[in-house]
């Protein structure tokens, strides 16, 4: 891959991991026996199976992350980010309700990346229709982050 994306930004629910953070898992989270990851119920919460060596991938060829959730609950996602040990692989965090272009300018204003240079993964067509008119090159995540879909990303945005 010769030409690599400046900053790699994910969305959460449905992306990283398996569930709306403000609808079917009750915060506050805690850290299980085993290194297991619990709901504030008891009930087990996992990312996608393959989003850490996704996140490895991409820290090894030196391209920063980020995340960009309009989720209301910025509480339980961002404590999530750290009990999955995903918080350490990110630059930046834009956690709140509202359009995701504005998540996209914050990203922008903060990192220095032109949206040229930014690729980005989340599972609502809507999302990705309106951060495509930025620029960015985006990448619609049917049923969790995976390899594969990494590699498809990587090689649209060597493409653009």
């Amino acid at each position: 891959m010769c030409h690599l994306p400046g900053l790699v930004v994910f969305d959460l629910d449905y992306t990283l991991w398996p569930f709306w953070v403000d609808t079917h898992v009750d915060p506050p989270f805690q850290r299980g026996r085993a290194g297991s990851v619990l709901d504030a119920r008891g009930r087990p919460v996992r990312l996608y199976p393959e989003v850490p060596a996704v996140l490895e991938r991409l820290q090894g060829l030196g391209i920063p992350m980020a995340a960009a959730s309009r989720t209301g609950e910025t509480r339980g996602a961002t404590q999530l980010l750290e009990l999955f040990s995903v918080r350490r692989f990110l630059r930046r965090v834009e956690i709140y309700p509202g359009g995701k272009s504005a998540h996209f300018h914050r990203l922008q204003q903060d990192t220095g990346v032109p949206f040229a240079q930014m690729l980005f993964f989340d599972d609502e067509e809507r999302n990705i229709r309106d951060v495509s008119k930025l620029g960015v090159t985006c990448i619609l995540v049917p049923d969790g982050m995976t390899q594969a879909l990494l590699t498809q990303g990587l090689e649209a945005f060597a493409r653009s």
